[in-house]
């Protein structure tokens, strides 16, 4: 690990370097520096040093010394590595070595360095060091303790020499911030969790690109700086996402609009893998719930999704919510509707969406302001969807009879003979008091007769049975929708609790 900075814009993530640059005169090597120390009486070399061959790093300058011999020459920094002593090579000697050349090198030592961009962060090297000239402490904390070297060494010669200084010729260095990495976010996803496991990693995450450039995983020091960071690089994503979805709407008719997209991770069912989630890119849009497998940056790639399902028979279930440390709250209802999951992951912020036969896919997001905005748009989108259909009509059958039903936004429930028409019953939605189903192919639907006030019981077979339900939820709930504004907003679990909280 090594400290870095990092900047962000609207459009992109930019990893930042510490880097010694020269500034003026002549560059014969930006990457090596040559520079002479004279000794001083007070104050000796002016610097220390930290690391070494046992510790299996370079000897890096960890301090230098306000207006003393290596400040002057105003071309070492803090986290030099030292390459050379007096044409000696070193990269491979200990601590003790090189502080014995150092101190036995005389009142003239010429020292080659290089500085390291990626300094190890167990070496504490002060951050940000804006130059030679400031005196930075070194914290006792450090494994690796600073060697001062501002003592006078033995030297044969006692006599003042005079003090080191910067020649008009020579090149002029300065320490600065260079740009290494830029991560475009537009389509960008993060990623928070060890791979192959369900666990968050610690003040940290990782960016990473539509074309696969990542940040590589960006550690933090302290719990804020990880969380504002992750909501800022989110929302530029987010903004940039809303961004895309204009655009490809415009060259979308009017029924057939993108509500929302982005990434999630999907978990793989039934599958003994060390990758037990997968990242997917979902998309509402138009009549249908898209599952990808790389966003669509095109008309053509819309056709090219893994799964597609038509909104008005899935169903959204919010699975689990983490409202703080170790504090869970399991959402296990959902109108009517039941089925079990699995949910021995420890990821927060799961949901699910159930098609049809019986299947679903379990998801999770990294937020939990990612998992209401998926809910509020899944709500929106069928309910949207159940409005402009109108009505649903399905094949099904009853003692061997040939029957269709269907589910109308105005009327309610219809069955009808499929050859003569002819209709058999109907019901308003406000008439359908319960419903029973064996889990297979046959539902049991219970009326209430508005002149008898009697419950009568219809009993249909349907191929698949579980589209059928999750139709008549998705048009029930609208129908209640359409009646009560605040209905979608009383059954929103995930912004219900996430603003609760």
């Amino acid at each position: 690990a090594f400290d870095i900075r990092l900047k962000l814009t609207k459009e992109v993530l930019t990893i930042q370097k510490q880097d010694v640059v020269c500034v003026s005169g002549s560059n014969h090597s930006t990457n090596h520096r040559t520079v002479t120390l004279h000794r001083q009486p007070v104050g000796g070399l002016g610097l220390s040093i930290k690391g070494g061959a046992e510790h299996k790093v370079p000897v890096v300058i960890s301090k230098i010394f306000k207006d003393q011999a290596a400040d002057q020459t105003g071309m070492l920094f803090i986290g030099d590595a030292v390459i050379q002593v007096n044409g000696i090579n070193v990269e491979n000697a200990t601590h003790e070595e090189v502080v014995h050349l150092l101190r036995n090198a005389g009142d003239e030592v010429t020292i080659t360095v290089q500085y390291l961009r990626e300094a190890p962060s167990f070496l504490k090297l002060p951050l940000g060091s804006p130059g030679p000239s400031s005196d930075h402490s070194s914290g006792a904390s450090s494994p690796l303790f600073d060697s001062g070297l501002h003592l006078n060494g033995n030297s044969s010669n006692t006599a003042p020499s005079s003090p080191s200084s910067p020649i008009a010729n020579e090149p002029k260095y300065e320490k600065r911030w260079l740009d290494t990495l830029s991560v475009p976010l537009s389509m960008a996803r993060i990623s928070r969790y060890k791979a192959g496991t369900d666990k968050l990693r610690s003040n940290a995450f990782e960016v990473l690109a539509l074309d696969g450039v990542s940040t590589g995983i960006i550690q933090f020091y302290t719990s804020q700086e990880s969380a504002d960071w992750l909501r800022a690089v989110s929302t530029n994503i987010g903004d940039l996402t809303l961004q895309n979805m204009k655009m490809a709407n415009k060259c979308c008719s009017p029924c057939d609009q993108v509500v929302h997209m982005g990434w999630v991770n999907e978990r793989i069912q039934g599958i003994d893998s060390s990758q037990p989630y997968k990242y997917k890119f979902l998309a509402l849009k138009g009549s249908s719930f898209y599952i990808f497998s790389t966003p669509p940056v095109s008309t053509l790639d819309w056709v090219r999704a893994e799964k597609i399902y038509n909104l008005c028979e899935v169903l959204f279930k919010v699975h689990k919510l983490w409202l703080a440390d170790d504090c869970w709250l399991q959402a296990n209802f959902y109108l009517g509707l039941h089925q079990d999951y699995d949910l021995e992951d420890q990821r927060p912020y799961c949901f699910s969406v159930m098609v049809g036969q019986g299947k679903s896919h379990f998801f999770n997001v990294e937020l939990g302001s990612e998992l209401a905005v998926w809910e509020k748009s899944f709500q929106r989108a069928i309910f949207m969807e159940v409005q402009r259909t109108g009505s649903k009509t399905y094949m099904c059958s009853w003692q061997g009879e040939a029957l269709c039903f269907t589910v109308d936004f105005a009327l309610g429930f219809t069955c009808f003979d499929s050859k003569t028409k002819n209709v058999l019953w109907r019901f308003k939605f406000s008439q359908l008091k319960g419903s029973s189903d064996d889990g297979k192919t046959r539902v049991k639907l219970l009326f209430q007769n508005l002149d008898t006030k009697q419950i009568e019981m219809k009993e249909l077979e349907f191929q698949d049975l579980t589209a059928i339900l999750h139709c008549i939820h998705s048009f029930i709930a609208a129908k209640v929708a359409s009646v009560d504004p605040m209905f979608i907003d009383s059954q929103s679990i995930a912004r219900r609790y996430m603003y609760s909280n």
